[in-house]
C-alpha cells in the first residue's frame, strides 16, 4: 500500500489505559496519505480508489471477461455503483469508503475478496444491510472472517461515534451473520480463489447456517474504517515528524474513546463480544467535499460514456 501507516497495533500496545476485557482483541491501525508541494495529495488517493474499484463492484466473472480491457473495466465497474455519494452529509462518501476499505484489506491484510459487496447490493437492491465488506484471511493452514464497515465523516468526535457503534451492532446481528455466511458459500468467487479444496470445505462447513453463530465468533474480526476530516491534516502542508506525531497522539485518543463507547454499548448486547477481534482503521483527510465530487464526477462521466 502506497500510504504511510503510523499506527498498527494492539490497542494495549499503546499503554493509554490499564489492560482489561474492554480493551482485550482490539487493534488500531493509522493510515495517512502525503503531501507535494505544499498540497495534500488528492490525485493519489482518488488512484488508490479507482486501481481497487473493480473487486468492488464487479463479480469475479465480470472481472475475468474485461482481463486487459481496464477502460471497459472502470466502465463496468461505475455502472454496477449505486452513487449514494450524492445523498446528505451522513451518507455522502460512503460507496468511496467501501472501495478504500477494500483497497487497505487486500494491501494491508492479504485479505481475499470472496464477495464483492457493491455488486451484490446493487443486484439484490439491498442497499443498507449487512456488513460494507466481506473477506477472508488466511492464516497458515486455517481462516478468519472479516466483516467490514466504512464511514466517511466531517468529524469523528463523540458525538458521531453513536452512529458508528449502531452500524456495528447491525452488522453483528445473528440473522444478519447468517445472511452474510450465506452469501459467501453460494456465490462462485470462493471456488475461483484457487484455494485447497480440502480448505474451501472447511470454510463451507464453517459458515454453514446449521451451524451456531457462536462458533463462528472466534474467528469473526471487524475493521471499521473511519475515513474523516482533519483539521491537523487541513492545516499542514508537508508530511513532517510534527505532523506524524499530532496524528499518532490524536488518532490514539479517538481509538480511546471508540472502543471504550463501544464496550459500554455492545458489551452486555452482542453474544460473546470478547471473543470477536475489532479493528479500528483512522485515515484523516483534509476536505471530505473536493474527494467526494471528484469522485461522484467521474463515475457520471464514465456511465454517460
Amino acid at each position: 500500500m502506497d500510504f504511510s501507516i503510523l499506527i498498527d497495533c494492539h490497542f494495549d500496545d499503546l499503554k493509554l489505559i490499564e489492560p482489561s476485557e474492554m480493551t482485550a482483541q482490539k487493534k488500531v491501525l493509522s493510515v495517512v496519505n502525503d503531501y507535494e508541494d505544499g498540497k495534500w495529495r488528492y490525485t493519489k488517493f482518488q488512484d488508490f480508489i479507482w486501481d481497487n474499484i473493480a473487486e468492488t463492484s464487479l463479480s469475479q466473472r465480470e472481472r475475468e471477461s474485461l482481463g486487459g480491457k481496464p477502460s471497459s473495466l472502470l466502465r463496468a465497474a461505475a455502472k454496477n455503483l449505486r452513487l449514494t455519494d450524492k445523498d446528505g452529509d451522513i451518507g455522502r462518501g460512503s460507496e468511496l469508503a467501501e472501495i478504500v476499505l477494500y483497497g487497505i484489506m487486500k494491501h494491508q491484510y492479504s485479505a481475499l475478496p470472496v464477495v464483492p459487496k457493491i455488486f451484490y447490493k446493487q443486484n439484490s437492491q439491498d442497499n443498507a444491510k449487512g456488513a460494507d465488506s466481506v473477506h477472508i484471511v488466511l492464516e497458515g493452514k486455517d481462516f478468519s472472517i472479516w466483516f467490514g464497515e466504512a464511514k466517511f465523516y466531517t468529524s469523528i468526535k463523540d458525538a458521531r461515534l453513536g452512529s458508528i457503534i449502531a452500524s456495528v451492532e447491525n452488522a453483528l446481528d445473528t440473522n444478519k451473520l447468517k445472511k452474510e455466511n450465506s452469501i459467501i458459500t453460494n456465490v462462485s468467487d470462493l471456488n475461483g480463489l484457487c484455494l485447497d479444496a480440502e480448505l474451501v470445505a472447511r470454510i463451507k462447513d464453517s459458515l454453514s447456517n446449521q451451524n451456531s453463530i457462536d462458533g463462528l465468533k472466534p474467528r469473526l474480526n471487524i475493521p471499521i474504517l473511519l475515513l474523516h476530516e482533519c483539521d491537523i491534516t487541513n492545516g499542514s502542508g508537508t508530511f513532517s515528524a510534527a505532523y506524524e506525531l499530532e496524528i499518532i497522539e490524536y488518532h490514539k485518543q479517538r481509538a480511546l474513546a471508540y472502543f471504550k463507547k463501544q464496550a459500554e454499548e455492545l458489551g452486555g448486547r452482542v453474544f460473546l463480544y470478547s471473543e470477536i477481534k475489532f479493528h479500528i482503521i483512522l485515515f484523516p483527510v483534509p476536505q471530505k467535499a473536493p474527494i467526494v465530487d471528484k469522485f461522484v464526477s467521474k463515475v457520471e462521466f464514465l456511465r454517460d460514456e
